[in-house]
């Protein structure tokens, strides 16, 4: 039987997996970006829901420190994580179509989330967020989340007839995930905001996006910035 980690156990865990992510420029341009293993998702902790909702804001003042691979784990997995046997998510979507990927764009390098196997898959080992939006905190955050809907996966399971309807149903899809987002990082005490502006030509361009793959938000994460 596979052994549950305890909180204590998950973030000393968390902390040491973190090195990654901790990196100093030098250090981290000297070494290949690589896909990274998540942790498990570690249940059972954090506030009630209500607590959430009264602690439930944006930021847009991102602190330099890191985001430890055992926050973005579980931050990814509050989004849309499978939380069931059968693979479905902690998000709907439409005849559970699931179109949604979550790209991640860190200071290492693009990413792809892999929730089946628990994965951050390297796409692009280059430093992309001076594209994840055009407003100048963007550049700052430790984590920029670029939401992307894939139309074709929502052409193989919905009705021709409702294909009319993929923007909309692709925006409900992302702003569940995004919310699911905001809750985590409430719990975290981790600032984010969710952002439109964005050159998405550019973006999709640089990130090798097929036409039907379609940016719909973005959203920045990290710690608050310390004030003097």
């Amino acid at each position: 039987m596979e052994k549950k980690l305890s909180r204590r156990e998950f973030l000393k865990a968390s902390a040491a997996t973190g090195a990654i992510l901790c990196m100093t420029p030098a250090l981290a341009s000297a070494q290949e970006a690589k896909s990274m293993e998540l942790l498990k998702p570690q249940a059972g902790s954090g506030n009630s829901l209500m607590q959430l909702l009264w602690k439930r804001s944006s930021s847009r003042q991102f602190g330099p420190e890191p985001v430890p691979v055992g926050v973005l784990s579980n931050l990814l997995w509050a989004g849309f994580g499978i939380n069931r046997p059968d693979g479905r998510r902690t998000a709907p979507s439409a005849h559970n179509c699931q179109d949604i990927d979550i790209y991640v764009i860190l200071r290492e390098g693009l990413y792809l989330y892999d929730a089946k196997a628990n994965q951050l898959k390297l796409v692009l080992a280059e430093d992309l967020r001076g594209l994840a939006g055009t407003q100048p905190y963007v550049k700052e955050a430790p984590v920029n989340l670029i939401y992307v809907s894939d139309y074709a996966r929502m052409a193989d399971k919905m009705p021709a007839d409702e294909k009319a309807l993929f923007p909309v149903l692709s925006g409900i899809h992302t702003g569940v995930i995004a919310e699911n987002v905001y809750l985590y990082c409430a719990s975290e005490g981790l600032a984010t905001v969710v952002r439109v502006m964005i050159d998405i030509p550019a973006l999709s361009k640089a990130m090798k996006l097929r036409p039907d793959q379609k940016i719909t938000l973005a959203q920045s994460v990290g710690y608050p910035r310390k004030t003097a």
